[in-house]
């Protein structure tokens, strides 16, 4: 028999919405299931714990927003547009931080600034919307400037506290933290769905998934991978290694992430990795050296899938060319 947990947690959000409830779009002009995601949802456990709305671990402790993110920090060169969520006016804006990964070196400098370039916008009534981490001078509006949902006001970058590329979203009734996608404030976690939100499309809620995938002629650095650097597409038949490597957010302990290359030969290889702890993010790798022959000429697919419970969370596919 499997008994069912239900928690409750009553947080400090505002109350049940009301009829004079914004109505939000997404802050990022991006596709949410394929060029970027969310990587962190509101920290909804008041305690000490970690909680989504989900009642899931997509969050840390204490966090306040919604985390839309990018693939690479590459990707801040794109000049991805963050949008106002909703109608309101401007009451506040910072601009001329750098995009600089956040880390203990890093720390001093962002103290007190942890939000980099932003815009807070009064949307009326008691609701208030902050955009953090914008990349440096993309902030094209002012105090006192009124902006329509899906306005443009900025871009997505990795200024302040941001260990990789994204917009912070804030949602604030009356100064309490809201969770646009549970916004009543009590979170039971035997429900099935959570009808009511913030959003006027709700983005999919996706419990972890694959960042990236490419191929390396060597197992590639964290360092290149989140750089968007990694990727090789220049082998030969002589090249030395053949490497497949996936990049994944929202990691559980006990996760397989199962990376394979096939050939125009057929299987290359092939390996379940089990992931030994939690992590927000991380990359596997496997690969095969070339021995004495050559590698045969042709198309190679490199696969890597993400399972939890035996379950498949994402998968995704690329392809090389040996010439």
């Amino acid at each position: 028999m499997i008994k069912r947990v239900t928690l409750a947690l009553t947080l400090p959000f505002a109350g049940h919405v009301l009829a004079e409830g914004i109505i939000l779009q997404p802050p990022i002009d991006c596709d949410l299931s394929n060029t970027c995601y969310i990587q962190q949802y509101v920290d909804r456990d008041p305690s000490e714990g970690v909680t989504d709305y989900q009642c899931a671990g997509q969050s840390y402790n204490g966090h306040k927003g919604t985390d839309f993110a990018l693939v690479s920090i590459a990707d801040i060169e794109k000049g991805i547009a963050v949008f106002a969520s909703a109608d309101g006016t401007v009451e506040g804006t910072r601009d001329g931080m750098d995009d600089v990964e956040y880390n203990a070196d890093t720390a001093d400098a962002v103290k007190n600034r942890e939000c980099g370039n932003g815009v807070q916008i009064n949307h009326g009534q008691g609701w208030v919307t902050q955009y953090c981490h914008l990349k440096k001078g993309s902030v094209i509006v002012s105090k006192g400037q009124a902006v329509s949902a899906g306005d443009t006001i900025g871009q997505v970058g990795m200024s302040g506290r941001a260990a990789f590329p994204h917009v912070h979203l804030s949602v604030r009734k009356d100064g309490k933290v809201v969770d646009p996608f549970d916004p009543d404030g009590t979170l039971t976690c035997d429900e099935a769905s959570h009808q009511e939100t913030l959003w006027n499309n709700a983005p999919a809620y996706r419990p972890g998934g694959l960042i990236s995938i490419g191929f390396s002629d060597h197992v590639p650095t964290y360092e290149s991978i989140k750089a968007g650097t990694a990727d090789m597409q220049n082998f030969t038949p002589s090249s030395k290694n053949l490497v497949v490597y996936g990049f994944a957010y929202g990691i559980r302990q006990n996760d397989v992430m199962r990376l394979s290359i096939t050939g125009p030969e057929g299987e290359v290889i092939k390996q379940d990795v089990e992931m030994s702890k939690s992590q927000a993010r991380s990359f596997r790798a496997i690969g095969k050296k070339r021995r004495w022959s050559l590698w045969p000429t042709g198309t190679y697919e490199g696969s890597v899938t993400l399972l939890r419970d035996g379950q498949t969370i994402t998968q995704r596919a690329t392809e090389v060319t040996i010439r």
